[in-house]
């Protein structure tokens, strides 16, 4: 089986625990305007590379990633959901940790049966949840949260170990009622093991110009780190909230 690669990261740190193989897959339906991967947009563009030369990748540098594993990124790595499952499995028969760096944009309530024999090989879900609210929602990706907030659900009901991922952009994340109830829902689930809250910024916007493409935040500046700890606070304020109402 073959799957469309946008790129390969062979010493990830930050997507997952220990030193990770990561594999950016290509095609993704979200428009997120501080994404600064838009080459990794367009579905079947890329490398084909089959699951055996993505363990020759893994393979060169073994040793290194005892403690860590592969992890499947975007893009939107669901968009290829088939190859994902595939992947996996024969990771997870290798006794390889698996991580999958998701939006869950692509899960569907009424049809599990895809999600549920992936989950029988994944490890850990790095979720990015891009806003609570479900109109900032779509005016900020151009897709309706719905389906992601029932994934996060899912995940809790299936006891999957997960990382919350949460951007923080001055004028439009950052905003204390939308932080509290995003922090509220949080609360709600069972698996969350962390929670990254990432400083919004601007590395992408050199790549827009060099696809000759209009940055969609232009003019916005960077997150402070101490702003994305106070922002972090107040997630956290709404997770507390949400835990203590519920015993």
């Amino acid at each position: 089986m073959e799957g469309y690669v946008h790129s390969i990261e062979s010493c990830g740190t930050v997507d997952g625990p220990g030193l990770r193989l990561v594999v950016f897959l290509q095609g993704c339906p979200m428009r997120c305007k501080y994404c600064h991967n838009p080459d990794t947009w367009e579905l079947n563009t890329g490398r084909k590379m089959t699951i055996e030369q993505i363990l020759q990748e893994y393979s060169k540098k073994a040793s290194f990633y005892v403690n860590g594993g592969i992890t499947l990124t975007g893009g939107e790595p669901l968009m290829q959901m088939e190859f994902v499952t595939e992947l996996f499995k024969v990771c997870h028969d290798k006794g390889i940790h698996t991580c999958l760096d998701t939006s869950g944009v692509t899960f569907t309530p009424e049809n599990t049966a895809r999600f549920d024999e992936l989950m029988k090989y994944t490890s850990l879900v790095m979720l990015d949840i891009k806003h609570i609210n479900p109109v900032e929602h779509f005016e900020l990706t151009q897709q309706k949260n719905d389906n992601i907030l029932a994934f996060a659900r899912y995940l809790s009901d299936k006891d999957i170990p997960v990382w919350i991922r949460h951007v923080v952009v001055p004028g439009i994340t950052q905003n204390d009622k939308y932080l509290y109830e995003l922090g509220e829902f949080i609360g709600t689930l069972k698996n969350v093991k962390a929670l990254d809250v990432l400083p919004y910024h601007v590395l992408g916007v050199n790549k827009y110009e060099s696809m000759n493409m209009d940055y969609p935040l232009k003019g916005v500046e960077p997150l402070s780190k101490d702003d994305a700890i106070k922002a972090r606070n107040v997630i956290i304020q709404g997770i507390k909230a949400a835990r203590k109402k519920s015993k």
